[in-house]
C-alpha cells in the first residue's frame, strides 16, 4: 500500500519546509537579526529582487543591508 509511504514523505517535506533558513521572517523578527548582527535604527524595511534590503546604523554611520533567502546579511555600498 503506499498511502502510508505518501504521507511519511509530504509531512517529512512539510516539517524541513518549516525549518529552512529561507522562510520568510516576520518584520519583528528580522529587525532582530539585524540587532543580534550589531546594527541600531533599523528602518525602511523593503522587499526587493535582491532580497529584504535595510538601513540602520552601525558605528556611527548609516548603511543600506540586503538579507538574502538563506538569512546573511551584508551591507551594500551606496
Amino acid at each position: 500500500m503506499r498511502t502510508p509511504k505518501i504521507f511519511q514523505i509530504v509531512t517529512l517535506l512539510t516539517l524541513t519546509a518549516g525549518l529552512s533558513p529561507a522562510h520568510a521572517l516576520t518584520q519583528e523578527e528580522l529587525v532582530a537579526k539585524i540587532q543580534a548582527a550589531g546594527y541600531s535604527q533599523v528602518h525602511d524595511i523593503k522587499s526587493t529582487a535582491e532580497g529584504t534590503t535595510a538601513k540602520a546604523m552601525r558605528n556611527g554611520k548609516e548603511v543600506r543591508l540586503v538579507v538574502d533567502s538563506s538569512g546573511q546579511i551584508k551591507e551594500q555600498n551606496d
